[in-house]
């Protein structure tokens, strides 16, 4: 006798147009009568038909951001599983395949027809794989999230789930105790509102309606001869023969599925495209509303044949040479190629041996084209090695800087899911409490108990020993991948930016023509990655001896001893490191004056560069030209500016940096009045808009982010920058700030850093954050200055006091709601220079509605 559910879906559904809601009455393939319900937004499916399976224990409403959000042309039809949400419950179990071939009756009964994209979360990721497997000649693509069809080797299965296999605790947590149920809403970070944690288990309030709760646990295939286990092998396998496009959308914070069951699903499916949502859990589709966007774009794109819109091919030109070319051709030079400050000093012929050995080594240890590497050392002549050895033999490396601080680097490092990892002892520490994948290399020979207890494969002596006679492995393609560098996370969680050969072999040729680099150059960087470039510029190069998570604490001092190291003629600095150089100049002694003296070139780079700052430093690098170029991590450089053309451009609305370099091209995308870049793109003067970037050094695409890749991208060869901006009618960009921290006023559109200059220009006013506050298109403007002296002490924002509010008015030149001091404004660690503005409005505003000073 079959039970029906004891409702159906009611009115008590946010989000869910009732409209949607039907049931539907279908013979199951045994012939037995079934009553469905589905979801069903009832399109004339010109395009094709979105066909979302839910897992346990979850039911249809899990679909209904996608319903809501489908594009025109696609029908979107969600189930709910037999004996889940409000369709018929079971008396006895059914199995994986048994569910498989329920859904291939209810969709023939439903008329639907390719072509199909299956969606699938949890263990309806498998459910609506294998349907897609009986189904290939209607499958247009699949969509995936967290789920699971294999335990990859090794991993006995979620922890959870195994509790939760165990009889007497099913039993227990999810048929006699809403416990299981529960706990799935509960795995959201923050929790999920009230109204949908009830609407999530309303179908499972009694006993007997959760009864398929714990069929579903039972079903889970952990052991060799469970009766599922031939249907999900048969998925897993025939996986590999799914030739349609893939899309992977993933929660990194889940409990149940980590991080290698996305790679086994990636390696199952090397076309997928993924897109990873921070700070999301197991409920992607709860904690994560971008999704349905990202499903629906990428329904769009399948159908409309644009290819992948998540790639694109800039505007290049063939970059010649390789990455280790100059390294080459100087393999017999004696000179320094590397010095640290405090240690060795490497030749250019010491460090080419190193490469070629480690390269060979490498391979020979198990590492493969394609692999990727994360680097956990400080910067040192071993780093550039083995960054060099990296590229020579085809590997990837992975660079996420300390700046982003232990979170930050673990979520960076997770994600970029690293198949080796080096580094000496506290990199390795790192690695270990922030449960990293991969295969250890140690920098160094460490203790038999310490070695095991890091996990330490192999160390980088054992590698060069092993490659000193080994042969030296085949050359990578210029298009393949070469790195993965993370960006500050100053606006938002750090991205993942992919680089190929032939992108960061055009940056060296653009560096190098720009700035008349030649092998008679030194390099002195302050900031670390940079450094990395000196031996493809084929120049020597040194980093001070500072802490890279705070340039601020550079010396005068310091530089001028890197300079001197290496009798520098090049200097690349933040402004926050350039700042504390000038404050520190005057104990500086004659040989370290004389070794600044020899500094031609000064190039400072990641924030605006003060006027003043420049021209201070005049004492300190008086032989130096002061530029500073403008880029990003996704393309550097884009203009290039010196102090001079900076004097001679003069007070404007923003920061001038200048003219596109040559093979660069740039665009703006005009914004609304609701602050969106939408417009077309345009070069047209004094015309405000988000800068887009087009060159041959542009980044390939983001690392596991796929809608942001194809936001960024989506005018095809060019790349959205985030940055707002102008052109001037000499052709001279001016930055005006942050697409996101853009003021969207009654009165129109607003950008913050035209206004901030303006304040800063106040004797009495050392820092100034222009922000809004209140609903997009009617916020009003705040201004938070840092005074020169008299300010809140610690950290506290409170009101200014009259003549001050008054003077920062009069100031502005816009409308000011609010004037407020703080101590400091929140800066970004890697450059210590960008101001974070969305957490200085979220301070304001908690001021401004009468909370205590912030």
């Amino acid at each position: 006798m079959r039970r029906r559910p004891t409702a159906t879906a009611g009115p008590d559904l946010p989000g869910v147009d009732l409209a949607w809601s039907r049931t539907v009455t279908v013979p199951d393939p045994d012939g037995v009568p079934r009553c469905w319900h589905l979801l069903d937004n009832g399109v004339e499916p010109s395009r094709g038909t979105l066909l979302c399976v839910h897992g346990n224990p979850t039911w249809s409403y899990l679909w209904r951001g996608l319903l809501g959000a489908a594009p025109a042309g696609w029908r979107v039809v969600a189930p709910d599983q037999l004996g889940m949400g409000w369709s018929d419950r079971l008396t006895t179990p059914r199995l994986l395949g048994q569910r498989v071939d329920d859904l291939g009756t209810l969709t023939a009964a439903l008329g639907i027809a390719g072509p199909v994209v299956t969606v699938g979360h949890d263990w309806g990721g498998a459910v609506s794989l294998g349907w897609a497997l009986a189904h290939r000649d209607q499958v247009r693509g699949v969509v995936l999230a967290n789920t699971a069809v294999e335990q990859p080797p090794g991993d006995r299965g979620p922890v959870l789930i195994r509790l939760a296999h165990v009889p007497w605790i099913r039993e227990l947590a999810c048929v006699r105790t809403p416990l299981f149920v529960r706990a799935t809403s509960a795995l959201s970070v923050p929790r999920l509102p009230r109204d949908v944690r009830r609407a999530l288990a309303a179908p499972y309030t009694s006993r007997h309606q959760r009864r398929s709760v714990g069929d579903f646990v039972a079903d889970i295939p952990f052991a060799p001869h469970h009766p599922s286990r031939p249907s999900i092998e048969a998925i897993a396998s025939g996986m590999r023969s799914l030739d349609v496009p893939a899309l992977l959308l993933w929660g990194p914070r889940d409990p149940v599925f980590g991080e290698r069951y996305l790679a086994d699903l990636r390696q199952r499916l090397p076309q997928a495209r993924v897109h990873r949502f921070d700070g999301a859990s197991h409920l992607v589709t709860e904690d994560a509303p971008g999704y349905a966007a990202a499903v629906a774009q990428w329904a769009e794109d399948l159908t409309a044949d644009t290819g992948d819109a998540g790639s694109h091919a800039p505007l290049a030109q063939r970059a010649n040479g390789s990455l280790w070319s100059a390294l080459e051709e100087r393999a017999g030079d004696p000179t320094p190629a590397v010095v640290e400050v405090a240690g060795a000093r490497v030749s250019w012929a010491a460090l080419n041996r190193r490469v070629r050995e480690l390269a060979a080594g490498m391979v020979s240890a198990g590492i493969r084209p394609g692999d990727r590497i994360g680097l956990l050392m400080e910067p040192s002549a071993d780093l550039t090695a083995v960054v060099y050895a990296a590229w020579r033999m085809g590997a990837v490396i992975v660079v996420a800087d300390k700046g982003l601080g232990f979170a930050g680097m673990r979520r960076a490092l997770r994600g970029a899911a690293p198949d080796h990892l080096v580094g000496a002892v506290p990199g390795l520490t790192a690695a270990r409490l922030m449960r990293l994948p991969g295969s250890r290399i140690a920098v160094g020979r460490l203790p038999l108990p310490l070695s095991r207890a890091l996990g330490v494969w192999h160390t980088l002596e054992e590698l060069a020993h092993k490659g000193a006679t080994g042969p030296m492995p085949a050359e990578p393609a210029t298009d393949r991948d070469c790195a993965v560098v993370f960006t500050s996370g100053a606006t938002g969680p750090a991205k993942g930016v992919v680089y190929r050969h032939q992108q960061v072999v055009a940056q060296i040729d653009l560096l190098r023509s720009t700035y008349g680099i030649t092998s008679d150059d030194r390099l002195v960087a302050a900031f670390a990655p940079f450094a990395l470039l000196g031996p493809a510029l084929g120049i020597g190069s040194a980093v001070p001896d500072i802490d890279v998570t705070a340039p601020g604490t550079l010396t005068a001092g310091a530089l001028a001893d890197a300079a001197a190291a290496v009798d520098a003629t090049v200097v690349f600095a933040s402004p926050a490191a350039l700042r504390n150089v000038a404050a520190t100049s005057a104990g500086l002694t004659q040989q370290q004056t004389t070794a600044l003296g020899r500094v031609r070139l000064l190039m400072s780079a990641g924030a605006p560069v003060p006027v003043p700052l420049l021209e201070s430093l005049s004492g300190v690098l008086p032989a130096a030209e002061a530029h500073t170029p403008y880029g990003m991590t996704e393309a550097l450089p884009v203009t290039d500016v010196s102090l001079k053309e900076i004097v001679e451009a003069g007070d404007g609305e923003g920061v001038c940096v200048g003219r596109p370099l040559p093979s660069v091209e740039v665009a703006l995308s005009p914004l609304t009045p609701l602050g969106t870049a939408e417009g077309p793109l345009t070069s047209e003067p004094d015309r405000t808009g988000e800068i887009c970037v087009r060159a041959g050094h542009v980044k390939d695409r983001y690392d596991q982010l796929w809608l942001t890749e194809r936001s960024s991208s989506r005018d095809p060869g060019w790349h959205r920058t985030g940055d707002v901006g102008h052109l001037d009618h000499d052709g001279r960009l001016w930055v005006e700030g942050r697409l996101q921290h853009v003021i969207t006023t009654a009165h129109g559109v607003l950008t913050p850093v035209g206004v901030e200059q303006r304040v800063e220009r106040l004797p009495q006013v050392r820092a100034a954050a222009a922000v809004g506050v209140g609903p997009a298109g009617t916020q009003v403007v705040a201004l938070v200055v840092v005074p020169t002296s008299g300010g809140p002490r610690r950290d506290r924002m409170r009101l200014a006091e009259r003549r001050l509010a008054e003077a920062v008015r009069a100031a502005a030149g816009t409308e000011v709601a609010a004037v407020l001091t703080a101590s400091r404004l929140p800066l970004d660690i890697r450059h210590a220079s960008k101001v974070d503005r969305q957490r200085v409005a979220t301070r304001v505003a908690r001021v401004l509605a009468g909370a205590l000073p912030s």
